[in-house]
């Protein structure tokens, strides 16, 4: 997995261990996420299918795009489409990604680069494989997160950020059995690159196989573990989680995942993303590209969309 990676864990800072009185978080439940195809045609698993709103907020929805190996021509991508109201945040961890946007934004991100794409008022964009990756094939493989925006952030200016995979804060635990990487907001005191509307942390965790990780996690925040491969355990109480599968906490001060002393050849190690974020507590009115709060206002973004208010396609 060439998201970015140490090979000495013990020179990096360590995550503090639970203290005396920090409660640990339990596991409310684990959804298994179906497979289906977005934009042009790319498979995706939808991570938090079936995980109720309430519990997600303020996330929306997040997709595991691959773990793919191309043929030379099968790579795909999306068409231009329009956003409004919330920010989408891809994380690639195999592969190449192009992005193109009409308030400016773009650029290419690459093995464990992610691209922060603010949609707040309303752009158009455009996310595809270079012409390079569809006429020669390969691996892809990342993770697409809809963060919500609150009401009085949603009409804000478009904005987007390149983050680097080399500006990712990193962490291991105490035994160096896990690499913890901070893509945004804070852990344990340690700040993520991503700058966020939204108060909330995301995390991509390599967990070494019979190894644990006890995650500190701000207290208001809510807490969801999604494993992209490998399989283990979530909970004290032991909770099997495997690739695909989603587990929703509750409330605590950090949670724990473990790694199966075993796993399989392809995966040996586990990773898994964490993401959690303070509730904004608001309505939501969610149709297909645009998330408002109200059904007023979805159709007020179709009739923008529609009336080119949304910007102009790049030359």
């Amino acid at each position: 997995m060439p998201a970015i990676t140490v090979d000495d864990l013990t020179v990096l800072e360590r995550l503090k261990e639970p203290g005396l009185g920090d409660q640990p978080r339990p596991v409310w439940e684990v959804v298994t996420a179906p497979q289906g195809y977005e934009g042009e045609g790319f498979p995706v698993r939808r991570a938090f299918a079936g995980i109720d709103l309430r519990q997600l907020d303020p996330f929306i929805m997040m997709d595991q795009m691959g773990e793919v190996d191309y043929a030379p021509g099968e790579a795909k991508g999306t068409s231009w489409h329009p956003h409004r109201g919330f920010e989408t945040v891809t994380y690639i961890i195999d592969g190449v990604f192009d992005h193109q946007d009409s308030h400016g934004g773009g650029g290419t991100i690459t093995n464990g680069d992610t691209q922060w794409m603010t949609a707040g008022s309303g752009l158009l964009h455009i996310e595809a494989p270079p012409e390079w990756l569809v006429e020669k094939g390969g691996l892809f493989h990342g993770i697409q997160l809809w963060v919500n925006l609150p009401r009085d952030a949603k009409k804000n200016d478009p904005r987007y950020q390149d983050i680097r995979s080399g500006q990712v804060a990193l962490l291991s635990t105490p035994d160096a059995g896990a690499l913890v990487r901070v893509i945004a907001g804070s852990v344990d005191g340690h700040e993520g690159p991503g700058s966020t509307f939204t108060p909330m942390s995301l995390v991509h965790a390599t967990i070494e196989p019979g190894a644990r990780l006890d995650l500190p996690w701000a207290p208001d925040y809510n807490a969801l573990v999604y494993v992209l491969n490998g399989r283990g355990t979530v909970g004290l109480d032991g909770r099997p989680i495997a690739m695909g599968q989603s587990a929703v906490l509750g409330a605590g001060d950090y949670l724990t995942i473990s790694a199966d002393g075993s796993q399989e050849s392809r995966s040996p190690k586990l990773d898994v993303i964490v993401v959690g974020g303070r509730p904004i507590n608001e309505p939501i009115a969610w149709v297909g590209p645009f998330v408002m709060n109200t059904k007023s206002e979805v159709m007020e973004a179709y009739t923008d969309f529609q009336k080119g208010r949304f910007g102009q396609l790049p030359a």
